[in-house]
């Protein structure tokens, strides 16, 4: 364990201190995100924080390079260095898109690419668990599609839910941090070393060290080269912990049946649901899936009146909630137990979720109340001070 601390240490660190360096270097380019009717922030602010992101990952995977701790993941893994590769095309991705802007067609098109580069590399999903059958090897075909739909989906995933300060950083270190737990308590592909433990513990890291510059009010965003960067090592993560393990669960009961499909799943379920909401939403309207809006989860509970500041802690208490309910399920070995933690959890969620809601009826209920009399509809035409940005 020590070893992961070294590089989650050196991560963090790392990106702490490469974060005000980053900041003034895009200054002076001009790499600043202006406030606009799709984003909620008021002042400039500048952007392309993943560099420093970036940094931490490279320091912390160099670090683990010369560990001997990882020498067996090194010999007998590629992912390693297809996540240094695939990794580092993200991020370059993520730059031009800051600085440039790309479309969503575009962006599409080069994650898929990049997600290709990532099978081509020996990374692809191999290995899957089916109850009674035991552990089978995936055919290309099938193995190969999966992967790169699994890649475009995290690293989009991630993205879309970057819409407020610290949020996509402390919510993908919750999951990054929950997976990390399942996977050294499940894995013995290689002993005590685990490829997707390092890059789960790595991409801990440089969450870490990056919210602090990063939270309400942030210093600066991580933007399209942060996000992506975390949803590709969040992906290559889950792919060689679940899909390249040709060991079956350890765990029996609950644990083995669903541990393998639903711990990946759930740790990223808020991001995974906001990306399947986004996509309804824009398809039932007649728009593209590319079509930027404000009215992802986040943007909704700002909407009902949280605090910018509570609706990110709010959101970071689901993600914990949903995390600690799949490592409930992938961990533990007993359906009384597990049936106690999600019960437990589920209480939680509604305790922490009805208020939101009750507020979210309120508000819809007077809007129509307003917009049955005219005088209402007719003052409600004009913009509103209190709402503008």
């Amino acid at each position: 364990m020590s070893a992961y601390l070294i590089i989650f240490l050196a991560a963090a660190g790392t990106t702490f201190v490469a974060t005000p360096v980053v900041r003034r270097m895009v200054v002076r380019m001009g790499a600043i995100s202006e406030p606009n009717d799709r984003t909620v922030h008021a002042v400039p602010t500048p952007t392309m924080g993943g560099l420093a992101m970036y940094g931490g990952f490279l320091v912390s995977m160099g670090i683990a390079l010369v560990l001997p701790f990882f020498a067996e993941v090194r010999r007998g893994s590629p992912i390693p260095l297809a996540a240094i590769v695939t990794c580092s095309l993200m991020v370059g991705l993520g730059v031009i898109d800051d600085r440039r802007g790309t479309s969503a067609l575009a962006k599409f098109t080069a994650q898929v690419f990049i997600a290709g580069v990532l099978v081509l590399m020996g990374a692809a999903l191999a290995f899957f668990w089916i109850p009674g059958l035991g552990v089978v090897v995936l055919d290309p075909d099938l193995g190969v599609p999966l992967t790169i739909l699994w890649v475009v989906a995290v690293a989009n995933a991630v993205n879309l839910v970057d819409g407020l300060d610290g949020l996509a950083a402390g919510m993908i270190a919750i999951a990054a941090a929950a997976f990390f737990v399942y996977v050294i308590r499940t894995e013995n592909m290689f002993g005590d070393a685990s490829a997707a433990a390092m890059l789960s513990a790595i991409t801990v890291g440089i969450c870490l060290g990056f919210l602090p510059w990063n939270f309400h009010p942030a210093k600066i965003f991580m933007g399209d080269s942060g996000s992506l960067l975390l949803g590709m090592l969040l992906s290559i993560a889950t792919i060689s912990g679940i899909g390249r393990n040709p060991f079956p669960p350890s765990a029996g009961d609950i644990a083995a049946i669903t541990g393998a499909v639903l711990v990946p799943l759930l740790v990223l379920f808020i991001p995974l649901l906001d990306v399947v909401l986004a996509i309804a939403r824009r398809t039932w309207r007649g728009q593209g899936i590319g079509h930027a809006d404000k009215e992802h989860i986040h943007h909704r509970l700002m909407d009902i009146g949280h605090s910018h500041r509570r609706a990110v802690l709010l959101m970071y208490l689901w993600s914990g909630l949903i995390s600690a309910s799949a490592l409930a399920v992938g961990l533990i070995d007993g359906r009384t137990t597990v049936g106690l933690v999600l019960l437990a959890a589920l209480g939680l969620f509604l305790v922490t979720a009805l208020p939101a809601l009750d507020r979210w009826r309120t508000r819809t209920n007077g809007s129509a109340d307003a917009t049955e009399d005219p005088e209402a509809a007719a003052a409600g035409s004009e913009p509103s001070a209190e709402g503008q940005t």
